[in-house]
């Protein structure tokens, strides 16, 4: 199973293999609170499209559909969190942003669940 879940809230059981997947790392937030077993910054939005999500319009379609693009370039990548998936009964991408709805973590899931 794939979930997604803010990083800053507390760390469970339930969460299994936890991957952060942002590019950059929380602030605020210790290596030791945080309990991530995998940070994989790299598959992150690239910090132009970051940039232009969080400091322009918030068009997030617009953003599905760029991160989408960056993602089919991260194939390998990909397939990283595709084999956790297979390897770890629940596998949860963790990200900072206060919108839980609307972020990469969200469009990674999809893309990993293949909607």
């Amino acid at each position: 199973m794939i979930q997604t879940k803010r990083v800053y809230e507390e760390p469970t059981k339930e969460d299994g293999f936890r991957v952060l997947v942002d590019r950059l790392w929380p602030r605020g937030l210790t290596k030791e609170r945080a309990h991530v077993d995998l940070w994989m910054k790299e598959i992150a939005p690239s910090d132009e499209l970051r940039k232009w999500f969080h400091h322009g319009e918030r068009d997030f379609a617009e953003f599905v559909k760029r991160y989408k693009k960056e993602l089919a370039e991260k194939k390998e990548l990909v397939g990283k969190l595709e084999k956790l998936g297979k390897q770890h009964e629940t596998v949860t991408l963790l990200f900072g942003s206060k919108d839980e709805k609307q972020n990469q973590a969200v469009v990674l899931a999809a893309v990993l669940k293949g909607k």
